[in-house]
């Protein structure tokens, strides 16, 4: 991490990744890059959806290859480069044929470093293979839910999904999550070995909320500096606390903090070996 020096009040306490010793490209592949309309929390509609999102600096999309759907052929990470779409670093691969495609690079993994997309491939760090070619205890990101069906679980900077049990049986294979959660994911399924790069990501102190607009983050505001009108916090001579409710809520009445959200029917709920542990549980 590189801490600023306070020369003004703007760099009083930031803290920001120190790029210059990890990345080796300024300038993204131009093939691989292409504009894309940021919604910024608006619907079709032109309507907030999500809040607190907006404005941010102008980005261009790197294509990353989530699919890794050439298999069997060697490949070598050309450079190390930061992307403003995601939290984790991105490189450039040439694979043996000739092709370059943009992959997550994982942590410990430098430029000239090779990796390989095969059922054979040891399970050492960059290279992907099925899950239930892996040992239990391994690191693993860019995790598939369906065999084929592109990476999906544990992408973001410093991440990763340990492997806790293999059941060839009913060919499955438990995986705990960053989340605390131990899940059940089918065997068949591909993982890369490791953990995605720039760990340091969640140190990061931005110093200034006008760094936080240039990323498209938008004020957040208490509900109990609000109007009642406007949140069920609000209103009230001065400071007032939540009234006689079950608990905090949000905007739009619902209950937070340490409460159940998961739907009781969802698909996926006879893959959840065990729940995550919520911050009351912990």
């Amino acid at each position: 991490m590189k801490k600023l020096k306070p020369t003004s009040p703007g760099q009083r306490g930031t803290a920001i990744v120190s790029y210059k010793n990890v990345l080796t490209a300024t300038e993204p592949h131009k093939a691989l890059v292409r504009g894309r309309k940021r919604h910024v929390g608006r619907n079709n509609a032109g309507r907030i959806t999500t809040p607190h999102k907006g404005g941010g600096h102008k980005r261009l999309y790197r294509e990353i290859d989530f699919s890794y759907n050439k298999k069997d052929v060697p490949a070598k990470l050309e450079t190390v480069e930061y992307d403003p779409n995601r939290s984790g670093f991105v490189g450039v691969a040439l694979y043996a044929d000739g092709e370059r495609r943009y992959v997550l690079v994982p942590q410990k993994m430098t430029a000239g470093d090779t990796f390989i997309v095969s059922e054979t491939a040891k399970p050492s760090i960059g290279n992907r293979l099925p899950l239930r070619n892996i040992p239990v205890g391994s690191f693993v990101y860019n995790v598939e839910l369906k065999v084929n069906g592109g990476a999906k679980l544990a992408r973001g900077a410093g991440i990763y999904a340990e492997v806790v049990a293999q059941d060839a049986d009913a060919n499955v294979t438990q995986l705990k999550m960053p989340s605390t959660e131990v899940r059940k994911v089918t065997s068949g399924a591909w993982a890369s070995v490791g953990e995605v790069s720039n760990a340091e990501h969640k140190l990061r102190n931005l110093g200034k909320a006008g760094r936080s607009r240039h990323l498209g983050i938008r004020p957040t505001v208490r509900g109990s500096a609000m109007n009642a009108v406007d949140h069920p916090h609000g209103g009230g001579e001065g400071r007032q606390g939540i009234g006689l409710r079950r608990g905090p809520k949000t905007r739009q009445g619902k209950l937070a903090y340490g409460v159940k959200t998961r739907r009781a029917k969802k698909y996926s709920s006879p893959m959840i070996v065990s729940r995550r542990k919520t911050k009351r549980n912990k």
